[in-house]
């Protein structure tokens, strides 16, 4: 089975970057990963920081998608990584969060956004899916602590 997560309306809605689940990171507090996600993509700090004060997270999209800014040079090598560590870090801040994800088992897990083919599946489900991967990662990971974690801590 599938476990496909997209609209805020859904089940499982708060695997979405738009989950108002917040993230610190570099220091900053975002309100969520959707805004770091966004804001990583330029080295000009106004407009980082004008990224991140956004009022919702499709603003902060919105504000990533303009080019009135330069992305940065190395953006396409690093963007999945950022993903993974902003992803990470959600689901260890957010103690509830981490218990839904490992209560997935071992689904596959996927983003359903018809209009994403590179984080999403896509209109067909074909798409690569990068972030219902990294969840995956991620949840591997956490697993992982989990069992190495001591009784009672």
């Amino acid at each position: 089975m599938t476990i496909k997560f997209y609209s805020k309306h859904e089940a499982y809605n708060e695997f979405s970057n738009f989950s108002p689940h917040g993230i610190e990171m570099d220091g900053l507090w975002y309100p969520t990963i959707e805004h770091y996600f966004q804001a990583q993509k330029f080295h000009d700090a106004d407009y980082r920081e004008k990224i991140r004060r956004a009022a919702t997270p499709k603003d902060a999209k919105t504000l990533g998608r303009s080019r009135k800014y330069p992305l940065r040079e190395d953006w396409e090598e690093i963007k999945d990584e950022l993903m993974h560590e902003a992803c990470l870090k959600k689901f260890r801040t957010h103690k509830e969060l981490k218990k839904l994800l490992l209560a997935t088992g071992d689904e596959e897990l996927m983003e359903n956004a018809p209009m994403d083919n590179y984080w999403g599946g896509g209109r067909y489900g074909t798409g690569q899916n990068k972030l219902g991967r990294i969840l995956e990662r991620v949840r591997a990971l956490l697993r992982a602590e989990e069992a190495d974690r001591p009784p009672n801590d």
